[in-house]
C-alpha cells in the first residue's frame, strides 16, 4: 500500500539515532533525488510513524545527520577534521548521496575534501607503488618511515613492522595487517640515552617501547588480528568493523576513535585511553580493560561478557544495552 503523494512543503519529523530533527519533504527529495531519503519520502512507500509523535525513526548516527540535512537544505559542506569527514562519509554512503546526472552528491564532495587533506598533509617518503614493490620481499620493515597520507587500502601487509613509523591520516581500509607491529619492546644497550620504561638486569640491558603515530588513520574493516599497538597514538582513528581479536593495545591512545562494531575479543586494553571513543556494538568479550580510561566512552550494545574491568571508572560511560555477564568489575566505579 502506498502513502498519499506528500506536498513538497509537508513537515517531516525525524528521530535519527535518538536525535530529533524537523524538516520538509522538499528538503529531503530535491537536492539528492536518487538518495535513500528521497525514495523514503517520495510517497511510493509506507513508512512506520511513532503513534504519538508521528516521528519516523532511522537507526543511524544522529550527530552527523545535521550535516546531511544542511547539505540537503543549501548545499553546505562543513569544515571538519579528517576523522569526522570519514564518519560523515559513512553516513552519506548509507543514504546513497551519489552522483545524479553528472551533478556531484555529498559523497563526492566529502571524498574531494579527504583528497585535498591528504595532498596537503602528506609528507610520505614512499608512494603506494613503492609499498607494493616492497611487500614482495620475505620480511618487510617500514621502521621509522613516514607513510602519512598514503592510500594503502586492500594491501596484504601481514607481519609488516611499522615500528617508529609515522602513519597519520593513512588509509588502511580493508587491508590485511595480521600480526603487523605498530609498537613493540626492544632490548637497548644500557648506555643508551632513551627513556627507560622497564629495566632488566640481564647483561645490563634495558627495554624501550617503540611507538607509532597513527592519528586520524582509517583501519575500517581491516584485519588487525594479533597486531601490536602498545602505546600507539590512534587518536581519532577509524576502526569500524575491523578485526582486532587478541590485539595488544595496552597504553594506547584511542581518544575520540570510532570503533563501531569492531571485534576486540580477548584484546589487551590495559590502561588504554578510550575517552570519548565510540565502541557501539563492539565485541569486547574476554577483553582486558583493567585501568582503562572510559570517560565519555560509548559502549552501547557492546559485548563485555567475561571482560576484565577491574579498577575502571564507569560513571561517565554509556552502557545502555551492553552485555556484562561474567565481567570482572572488582574495584570498578559505577
Amino acid at each position: 500500500m502506498q502513502s498519499p503523494e506528500p506536498s513538497s512543503s509537508s513537515p517531516v519529523l525525524l528521530n535519527i539515532g535518538g536525535k530529533k530533527y524537523a524538516t520538509t519533504v522538499e528538503t529531503l527529495t530535491q537536492r539528492e533525488p536518487d538518495s535513500m531519503l528521497a525514495a523514503m519520502f517520495s510517497g511510493r512507500h509506507t513508512l512506520p510513524h511513532h503513534p504519538t509523535t508521528g516521528m519516523v525513526f532511522v537507526d543511524r548516527d544522529g550527530k552527523h545527520f545535521r550535516h546531511v540535512l544542511n547539505w540537503l537544505r543549501d548545499g553546505a559542506i562543513p569544515v571538519l577534521s579528517e576523522s569526522e569527514y570519514q564518519q560523515l562519509l559513512r553516513e552519506a554512503e548509507y543514504y546513497q548521496m551519489l552522483v545524479n546526472k553528472d551533478v556531484q552528491g555529498l559523497v563526492d564532495y566529502i571524498n574531494e575534501r579527504l583528497g585535498w587533506k591528504k595532498i596537503e598533509n602528506s609528507e610520505a617518503e614512499l608512494t603506494r607503488k613503492d609499498v607494493i614493490k616492497s611487500i614482495q620481499a620475505q620480511r618487510v620493515r617500514f621502521r621509522g618511515v613516514n607513510l602519512s597520507g598514503l592510500d594503502l587500502s586492500k594491501l596484504d601487509l601481514s607481519e609488516v613492522d611499522f615500528s617508529y613509523a609515522c602513519i597519520n591520516n593513512t588509509d588502511f581500509t580493508c587491508a590485511n595487517l595480521y600480526k603487523a607491529k605498530f609498537a613493540t619492546e626492544e632490548i637497548m644497550p644500557f648506555y643508551s640515552a632513551v627513556t627507560v620504561l622497564s629495566v632488566s638486569n640481564l647483561d645490563q640491558h634495558k627495554k624501550q617501547l617503540v611507538l607509532v603515530e597513527a592519528s586520524s588513520s582509517s583501519f575500517r574493516n581491516a584485519n588487525l588480528r594479533e597486531c601490536e599497538f602498545i602505546g600507539a597514538n590512534l587518536q581519532e582513528a577509524i576502526l569500524d568493523g575491523a578485526n582486532l581479536r587478541s590485539a595488544n593495545l595496552q597504553d594506547a591512545c584511542l581518544t575520540q576513535c570510532s570503533v563501531v562494531e569492531t571485534d576486540l575479543h580477548s584484546a589487551h586494553l590495559q590502561t588504554a585511553n578510550l575517552a570519548g571513543a565510540n565502541l557501539k556494538g563492539a565485541n569486547l568479550e574476554a577483553a582486558n580493560l583493567k585501568g582503562a580510561k572510559l570517560s565519555g566512552t560509548n559502549l552501547q550494545d557492546a559485548n563485555l561478557q567475561r571482560a576484565y574491568l577491574r579498577e575502571v571508572d564507569l560513571r561517565d560511560t554509556q552502557l545502555t544495552g551492553a552485555k556484562l555477564g561474567g565481567a570482572n568489575l572488582l574495584g570498578a566505579i559505577r
